[in-house]
């Protein structure tokens, strides 16, 4: 059995405290997560862990640090654990009311960028926007951009109000709803969305950090496609004339997806793989 922090310990040091989280945590993530647990336990930044290794913390935050320890443990999410997670250039709020962030959306972000000129007043949409994470990126790198973004989660759009206001763009507009529902009658330059795309009795749903996140933002009916289906039958209706449709989806699902977009009218269809080579975003336009 792996050594416990010493948490009855008086004398356990910053550093003695890493070294024995990074022992009883698994994967090659360990003392990663370790650090970061206890840097939030501390109330305090990364770099302060290594230049107070030899700092003996309050009793109180050594007994919040255990706590978290034990959750992790059970499975819980880091970002969960310390509420925020790193995506784009930013490092937004998150709860178990919201997906956590991924960086394979970032290519969803980047793709989309390129189809958005610089220097002009444009409308978009991201539809189940979660943390505000696409929307928010798109907003800051397109100032002149006028971006509304959905979700059917109240919960979840709170999230990412409050993660826009800490970073200042005031200029995203969140409604609640569910896909195209708040969006009557109004068109688009670019409509973008990270959507759930998992089967419903994908066995993935019930291990790792997936058994702690929404459902509802990560399985979609029996082929995990029929939220990608709705999205793209109603897209034509809300995008201007050439305007592009972006979905990220599942590294098998690309042929469907494609398949998809064709039947629902839109052209110049491409898959587009993320960093890992894997098929992670199509898009369309009209």
């Amino acid at each position: 059995m792996h050594d416990a922090p010493r948490t009855n310990d008086p004398a356990a040091t910053v550093g003695q405290l890493l070294a024995a989280a990074a022992r009883r945590l698994p994967g090659d993530e360990a003392r990663a997560e370790a650090e970061r647990l206890l840097a939030h336990a501390l109330g305090v930044g990364p770099t302060w862990l290594y230049t107070h290794r030899d700092d003996v913390p309050p009793a109180e935050k050594v007994a919040g640090f255990e706590r978290l320890l034990d959750r992790r443990l059970a499975g819980e999410p880091i970002a969960y654990l310390i509420g925020h997670r790193g995506f784009w250039r930013f490092d937004l709020a998150v709860t178990p009311a919201t997906l956590i962030p991924r960086p394979e959306t970032e290519r969803l972000v980047e793709l989309a960028l390129e189809r958005l000129p610089e220097g002009r007043p444009l409308r978009v949409a991201d539809l189940g926007t979660g943390t505000g994470a696409i929307a928010l990126a798109m907003a800051f790198e397109r100032p002149l951009a006028q971006v509304v973004a959905t979700d059917a989660s109240a919960a979840a759009l709170a999230i990412a109000q409050g993660n826009a206001m800490a970073l200042g763009l005031s200029r995203v507009e969140f409604r609640e709803g569910d896909w195209f529902g708040p969006l009557a009658g109004e068109r688009f330059d670019l409509i973008a969305s990270n959507p759930p795309y998992i089967a419903r009795d994908d066995a993935h749903l019930t291990q790792g950090d997936l058994r702690f996140e929404p459902a509802s933002a990560l399985a979609s009916g029996e082929d995990g496609l029929d939220d990608i289906r709705r999205i793209a039958a109603d897209a034509p209706a809300h995008l201007h004339d050439g305007a592009w449709l972006l979905v990220e989806h599942g590294w098998d699902q690309g042929a469907a997806v494609r398949e998809i977009f064709a039947n629902a009218g839109l052209e110049e269809i491409e898959t587009v793989q993320d960093w890992e080579r894997r098929d992670r975003v199509t898009l369309g336009r009209t």
